[in-house]
């Protein structure tokens, strides 16, 4: 694997997906680490969060703001600032920030997910709001995704 430089500043530009309150940055996309990794950045409004699904990549979350309620394979629990909750690929999860601001969390994605295509396309999918299951699995089905269920409520309780 080889990795190449790369400085990732505050400005550069976001994409926002207002049907799940997240903004997004890319730090790191799939080029610069040959395919092997990518990372972004999210920050979601309070109560958003994905509907539930599952995927071939692993990911491995930092939360660095605020506090957020995870699913993953049906356990809950929740995830406050510097804690690390890893997610194997093939896992079903979501999560939800659960405070009364923005939540912020860093997120490496491997193999990599080329985050500002699919983020971009996903945008243009929910631009009304969250569609129905059957229209989130046909665009997740290009991108190797499938969509589970509704995204976790604040007020859903950890198992």
């Amino acid at each position: 694997m080889t990795i190449e430089f790369r400085y990732s500043d505050a400005s550069e530009p976001v994409l926002s997906i207002p049907a799940i309150g997240l903004v997004l940055h890319v730090r790191f996309p799939p080029s610069a680490s040959d395919g092997a990794f990518s990372i972004i950045e999210t920050i979601n409004d309070p109560g958003f969060g994905p509907p539930r699904h599952r995927h071939r990549e692993a990911e491995i979350f930092r939360v660095l703001e605020g506090r957020y309620l995870y699913e993953v394979d049906g356990r809950r629990f929740y995830a406050e600032v510097g804690d690390v909750v890893s997610i194997p690929g093939g896992a079903e999860h979501g999560f939800v920030n659960v405070t009364d601001k923005p939540a912020r969390q860093y997120v490496l994605i491997t193999p990599a997910l080329d985050a500002a295509a699919f983020f971009t396309e996903l945008g243009l999918v929910m631009a009304t709001g969250i569609p129905d299951k059957a229209a989130l699995n046909r665009f997740g089905a290009q991108w190797g995704m499938e969509f589970l269920g509704a995204p976790l409520k604040p007020t859903d309780i950890p198992t």
